[in-house]
């Protein structure tokens, strides 16, 4: 599977994967947090959960710039490391919420998710751009696809655990206090801290129940204290989950610097007299080039609008509406976010195969093809979502019956198909589109390329409010019926220029 790939491949691949752990990290916990610690209803946790989302990407496009000034692109890729470092640990350092520092903790938290972003701007793009100059070489130029999914499915390893991780410790934390989780108390805890007595009798009935099995003495005789006392243990113990992070980012710290000698470096490329084709780049070219990278920035723009509910809105969904057991075992709704990259480096091979046999027939699609297909099979996940909830009641319903009753209940399996599928779609469209991307940009734009690639996802990620706006106002069977809208709108203008893109990319 390596065969025919530049040795730098894989050390660039894991000193990635501390990024990605604490990626999944913040992708699994993120908007449960904002929730349970500040009290935050969908709607607020989503504007922070998608401008965060917006900022991770979008940063990438001052990193680029900076790097490309520079002409310090390993520099840079460092710096990255500690800024997002920096972050992570600012994000560990428990606190204890009052309505006089309320709003202070979230300027705080927000503050730290910003660190967290811009390191992530100077880091991920361009490390893109440096393992795209590994396959310049002609030796390597046929395996450029291939070669940055093997990237991508390395870089997902350590995201695999992450969200059982991050779950984990603050289950961990709970137990120690004599408490155990249950995804339904936070919120009910904020809601008896503002309503007291005077709370839905339905939904204060379940409050009192859940209090009694969430404590070990097994009966809860003054819910004002418990529930002050659950979210400082609850959110503690997401304190600590972020502190994990860390401990991935020294690592990835530590092969970075270990391999840092051996990486290309693109401040280079476009010096090199055996470049000739491509430092003598006439500007009508160079123009055209960048157009055809502004256009498919612009379409995948709504494909990540869609393909980024995973933490948001389908994280939403695991809480309210899926039956938490698995094969008899307790799950909890983070534990969701490790099935997209499980089926990521477990489908990474089987797709490279796919695209290998194609190739073999001489059928195989071009780069902008498979990128539109892969628009189209993420419509497919949001088809199987809409069918699978319709009839289900809307969320205010369900918040008055304090939860959605066990028999109404969805089989986790309907999530797992939906993130099978959409990891499919992102197989033929997140690594290949970087691929396009290094292939394609003017050689002295290579960072800001790379940067602009993620500032389109970063766009995309800013209109993940809308998800979470629909998804408390409107039936939940629409809320996923507009992401299908959106990656169909995708695939087709997709389809519409592949012509173009395919001359522009020879």
């Amino acid at each position: 599977m390596f065969k025919g790939h530049p040795k730098g491949l894989i050390p660039a691949a894991l000193a990635n994967m501390g990024e990605r752990f604490g990626f999944y990290t913040m992708m699994a916990i993120l908007s449960l947090f904002l929730m349970s610690k500040f009290g935050l209803d969908e709607t607020g946790s989503g504007w922070i959960y998608s401008t965060f989302y917006f900022s991770i990407y979008g940063m990438a496009f001052f990193g680029g710039l900076i790097a490309d000034k520079l002409r310090n692109y390993k520099g840079t890729i460092f710096t990255g490391l500690i800024f997002m470092s920096l972050g992570y640990l600012f994000l560990s350092i428990p606190t204890n919420v009052t309505e006089n520092n309320k709003v202070f903790l979230i300027v705080l938290t927000c503050l730290s998710l910003f660190t967290i972003s811009f390191g992530n701007g100077l880091f991920k793009g361009n490390l893109q751009a440096l393992v795209g100059q590994m396959y310049d070489n002609e030796k390597y130029a046929n395996k450029r696809d291939s070669g940055f999914s093997l990237f991508y499915m390395f870089i997902n390893v350590g995201a695999i655990f992450a969200p059982f991780i991050a779950p984990a410790v603050r289950n961990w934390w709970l137990g120690r206090s004599g408490l155990s989780y249950d995804a339904n108390l936070p919120a009910l805890c904020h809601q008896y801290i503002a309503e007291g007595s005077s709370m839905n009798e339905s939904a204060l009935g379940k409050f009192q129940s859940l209090a009694d099995q969430a404590t070990i003495s097994g009966t809860v005789n003054n819910l004002g204290e418990f529930a002050t006392n659950y979210l400082e243990t609850f959110n503690t113990g997401f304190h600590y989950s972020f502190a994990v992070a860390i401990v991935a980012m020294v690592i990835s710290m530590v092969v970075y610097i270990v391999n840092k000698k051996g990486f290309p470096d693109p401040a280079n490329k476009q010096a090199k007299s055996t470049e000739g084709k491509v430092a003598e780049m006439p500007i009508a070219e160079v123009r055209q080039r960048i157009y055809a990278l502004l256009a498919v920035f612009g379409v995948v723009i709504f494909f990540w609008f869609s393909f980024h509910q995973n933490g948001l809105t389908l994280t939403f969904f695991a809480k309210d509406y899926t039956f938490l057991k698995l094969f008899g075992m307790d799950i909890s709704a983070e534990m969701f976010q490790a099935v997209n990259p499980f089926f990521v480096v477990f489908l990474t091979p089987v797709v490279m195969g796919f695209f290998g046999w194609m190739r073999a027939k001489g059928k195989e699609p071009s780069t902008p093809g498979k990128i539109a297909i892969g628009m189209g099979i993420a419509a497919v996940a949001f088809v199987l979502m809409s069918v699978a909830s319709i009839g289900l009641p809307n969320l205010n319903e369900v918040k008055a019956m304090g939860e959605l009753p066990t028999a109404q209940k969805v089989t986790p399996f309907l999530l797992i198909g939906t993130y099978l599928i959409l990891t499919v779609a992102e197989l033929f469209i997140s690594p290949l589109g970087i691929s396009f991307v290094s292939k394609v940009a003017p050689p002295k734009l290579q960072g800001l390329m790379q940067g602009l690639w993620l500032l389109a996802t970063g766009l995309g990620n800013q209109l993940l409010i809308i998800g979470a706006i629909f998804y408390k106002n409107i039936p939940i069977w629409a809320t996923w019926s507009i992401f299908v809208a959106a990656c169909l709108i995708s695939m087709f203008t997709m389809l519409f220029m592949l012509k173009w893109l395919e001359r522009v990319s020879k």
